[in-house]
């Protein structure tokens, strides 16, 4: 075990699940070796999980979209006798440092919405076949699958213990998908949520925490024919899938961190990180059997694994890097041709797993809890795709006619057609409607797809927070940086948590929004995390000793 936590694995070098194949059906066990936790001190029993077993199954559902479109459903089981899944280890949360359970949180809540939408985005259904118990994180693992299928006996059942057992809550969306999406009444997910010992069989179908109860005697055959019904049903075409190989990714001195398109440099005096992305060195592909033939190569899909692993290392390993600051180089018209490439092909599978993939990462960075800025350069191209950070971040600034000295092309912003819906918020909202909630900002800015806008277009348009001249850049940067840098970081958290989502609120941005925040109230309070509080006294039989002042 290092220090640092790596989001990079492959199938090679699973400890705690199986995939197995067979045509249009995949099986996926898990099977946690209860020796094999990430950090030491805990044993992962039950088939709990920590972080290192979420990370294997994130690459799970990853590889499940590219090297395996012929998958049109997925059977989630346990490979233990008599437990499906305990959910997350208590015994690791309980000595987590409290910027890791935050973080190992939102990791799972991220990996559980991209299997949830794999059924709309990818066409592949996600069956949670439960036998034996399937508690907190079990249950969540559970209800994000697209169908819920239960043993019918007597020690088989679904439950959500963590109030009455742990003080904490659900963390990983489990009493908003309870709610949201399987429509549980509030009175009966109140009783659900109170009880430590679960509902089972005919009861849980009635309140429609499953789907169906199914007597042990029959499991498997039933399991069998619902996977085969769920498949015959779905008339995805078959696909030959590509293969995600390893990501060229070197660590250097103080931290940085250089990949083939994305360069990560750290000023820890600073407390920020400088995140730099490349544009194209090639032609974009002509067709999708092109892009195929590019494999994870190709330019969108190969940026897209490269800040999908920046972004995560930052948020594990470098808790005190408080600013990350965006910067791309390169042509405007080549990130546009490239994207054009796959968005005018969305009946191509492996162009509808690109969008897709950048519809994720880009989420990742709405929801990073760090203060983020990009700078519009002189040779920039925030073009399409990569216009979206503009409107993922907090402040955006950009270069203003020419730089003394400088002689690259003039910064520009281009808008393309993917920005008005190919890559959706949480929200459900684009970012630019998100960016313009509530007026008339936005009108027209279809009518200015494909023009390089300048700096004072613009910024006549909204499109950035402020431009500058050559005179004013450096000293305004420097002023920015610094005082963002000197404000408290809690109080960053929760202000850019707040601003960053406007308009309805949905499933995605109550589980991100309003349960994390209480999640990340609990996790300091004394009743969860004290010496005498109930995590830490969990499996003792002594109960936690609370203090009982409501707050």
């Amino acid at each position: 075990m290092t220090d640092r936590i790596d989001f990079q694995t492959d199938p090679s070098r699973y400890r705690h699940w199986r995939v197995s194949y067979d045509g249009a059906v995949a099986t996926l066990v898990m099977d946690v070796d209860e020796d094999a936790g990430l950090f030491d001190g805990y044993q992962l029993k039950l088939n709990s999980y920590d972080l290192g077993v979420d990370i294997e199954l994130s690459d799970v559902v990853q590889r499940m979209r590219f090297e395996h479109p012929e998958v049109k459903v997925v059977v989630m089981r346990s490979g233990k006798d008599r437990v499906f899944c305990a959910g997350a280890n208590i015994r690791m949360l309980a000595g987590a440092a409290h910027a890791h359970k935050v973080n190992f949180c939102k990791f799972t809540n991220e990996t559980r919405n991209t299997y949830e939408a794999a059924e709309a985005d990818s066409g592949q259904k996600y069956v949670a076949a439960i036998q034996g118990a399937c508690a907190g994180g079990g249950y969540e693992l559970a209800l994000a699958c697209n169908h819920i299928m239960l043993t019918d006996d007597s020690t088989s059942s679904v439950a959500l213990p963590e109030v009455p057992l742990l003080a904490v809550l659900p963390g990983t969306g489990g009493l908003t998908r309870v709610t949201d999406k399987r429509r549980v009444r509030r009175d009966l997910a109140d009783v659900f949520c109170s009880t430590e010992e679960g509902v089972k069989g005919k009861r849980a179908v009635q309140w429609n925490l499953v789907d169906e109860a199914v007597p042990n005697a029959r499991f498997d055959e039933v399991v069998a024919e619902r996977a085969a019904a769920f498949a015959d049903a779905n008339d995805k075409a078959a696909a030959q899938g590509i293969t995600l190989g390893p990501l060229e990714r070197t660590f250097g001195a103080e931290g940085s961190v250089a990949y083939s398109l994305v360069e990560v440099a750290v000023d820890r005096s600073g407390r920020r990180v400088e995140i730099t992305i490349k544009g194209p060195a090639g032609d974009a592909p002509a067709t999708p059997d092109e892009i195929v033939a590019q494999g994870d190569q190709f330019y969108l899909l190969r940026l897209a694994r490269e800040l999908d692993d920046a972004i995560l290392h930052l948020r594990l390993n470098e808790a005190e890097l408080g600013l990350w600051v965006f910067r791309t180089q390169g042509d405007p018209e080549a990130v546009l041709a490239h994207e054009a490439a796959v968005l005018d092909h969305p009946d191509h599978w492996l162009c509808t797993e690109i969008r897709h993939y950048w519809k994720r990462v880009l989420k990742r960075v709405d929801v990073t809890s760090r203060s983020l800025t990009a700078l519009v350069e002189h040779g920039s191209c925030f073009a399409g795709v990569l216009a979206e950070l503009l409107w993922a971040v907090d402040r955006t600034y950009m270069m203003e006619d020419a730089f003394e000295g400088d002689n690259r092309p003039l910064a520009t912003v281009t808008l393309s057609a993917g920005n008005f819906g190919a890559y959706p918020m949480g929200n459900d909202l684009t970012r630019l409607q998100t960016r313009f909630y509530g007026t008339d900002g936005a009108d027209g800015l279809r009518d200015r797809i494909g023009t390089a806008l300048d700096a004072e277009e613009a910024d006549d348009l909204g499109l950035v927070t402020m431009i500058l001249d050559d005179i004013d850049w450096e000293d305004e940067i420097r002023i920015f940086m610094e005082e963002r840098a000197s404000f408290s970081p809690d109080a960053m958290t929760g202000m850019e948590a707040n601003l960053r989502f406007a308009g309805p609120e949905t499933m995605e941005t109550r589980i991100f929004g309003r349960l994390t925040a209480w999640q990340n109230w609990i996790f300091n309070r004394p009743n969860a995390v004290g010496a005498d509080g109930a995590l830490q006294r969990y499996g003792t039989g002594v109960r936690g000793n609370y203090d009982m002042e409501r707050v």
